[in-house]
């Protein structure tokens, strides 16, 4: 039987996880563990579930672990010797999809479908042009013969809506994929977002943000910087319009644009910002870098950004009726059970 001696020396030497930051991760990602004797007994190993961990950083006070390919949502031990920590609660994304194109957000319907492209390069005809992947994740052809399909919006109808930044239009799908032509000459067409007076909003990434009325009238509602890549949007609280498109700066802009079509700068200082989306508390979050690290940012309203998610290639995301935050990488979709509910619908 140990002595008191020895257990209090036991737990001097077992490593204690004091925080994992972010908050959530996908495979490719980095969590930053900070804690006491972490390296006390050998060089730490860390444990995501079953799966050991690649660590990038590994000292006694502070652990940079890398998220495995094969990992799964689980809890996180660091064990050093023959002493491990207790177990630390993460939030780890899943694949849920694969062999797609996306390039910005996925759309989600009210039954918790996702909608997904594959966009592919500029001028590539792809046989199938979006995909529908139902609640057991299970992927079917949607819409085929749509060139570069880009951004994706349902409105208050259930009609989903495309754009194809291949030449310019925006198409409206019907819930068994059937497509007419919705509006046409909108640029290099990338993101777009419905008001709360369902009207549409198109990013030319050359530099305009069209307004299109429920009559379909178009005008033209504000002029930003040209994007390399795409214009994202999304509707916050009132009724302003969110605006990113990356540039060859790593230093990059948020922009709201009021109802009148004023632009201002929302948040300065993250790199390659893509697609957005808000929360039912009004955070925005961003697929973007902040301080050199990948993933999802989350700026709250007093515009201060914080890393939410760890994770490589990230270009779009969603919010499930479940409460799931569906992401939405180069090629891939992944699931992360966040327990957060998104912005209802304007």
């Amino acid at each position: 039987m140990a002595s008191k001696q020895e257990v209090r020396h036991q737990s001097l030497i077992r490593p204690i996880i004091a925080s994992v930051e972010p908050f959530a991760a996908i495979a490719g990602g980095d969590l930053h563990i900070r804690g006491d004797n972490l390296a006390a007994s050998g060089r730490p190993v860390v444990k995501l579930g079953n799966e050991f961990a690649h660590l990038v950083v590994a000292g006694d006070s502070y652990i940079i672990a890398r998220v495995p390919e094969s990992a799964v949502a689980g809890d996180l031990v660091v064990s050093s010797g023959d002493h491990a920590s207790d177990l630390f609660e993460t939030h780890i994304g899943i694949q849920v999809a694969d062999s797609l194109h996306p390039v910005a957000n996925p759309a989600i319907d009210q039954e918790g479908n996702v909608y997904s492209t594959f966009s592919g390069s500029r001028g590539q005809k792809s046989p199938v042009s979006i995909y529908k992947i139902d609640t057991n994740y299970s992927p079917k052809p949607f819409v085929t013969d749509l060139m570069n399909p880009t951004g994706l919006a349902f409105d208050r109808e259930g009609l989903l809506y495309a754009s194809s930044r291949y030449d310019g239009i925006i198409y409206q799908i019907t819930p068994t994929g059937n497509m007419s032509v919705y509006a046409e000459g909108m640029g290099v067409a990338t993101g777009i977002a419905f008001d709360g007076e369902e009207n549409l909003y198109v990013g030319d990434r050359s530099g305009t943000i069209f307004k299109i009325s429920r009559s379909r009238q178009i005008y033209v509602f504000a002029t930003l910087e040209p994007s390399i890549a795409a214009y994202h949007l999304a509707f916050g609280q009132e009724d302003y319009l969110y605006v990113t498109g990356p540039t060859t700066s790593s230093f990059d802009s948020v922009y709201r644009i009021s109802k009148a079509g004023e632009v201002e700068t929302f948040c300065r200082g993250v790199g390659r910002p893509q697609g957005i989306a808000f929360d039912a508390e009004g955070h925005l979050y961003v697929a973007a870098s902040l301080a050199g690290r990948r993933g999802i940012i989350r700026i709250d309203q007093s515009r201060k950004p914080e890393q939410f998610l760890s994770g490589p290639g990230i270009v779009g995301l969603a919010f499930s009726p479940s409460q799931a935050l569906i992401l939405a990488t180069h090629n891939a979709l992944f699931r992360v059970d966040v327990n957060i509910a998104g912005r209802p619908m304007p």
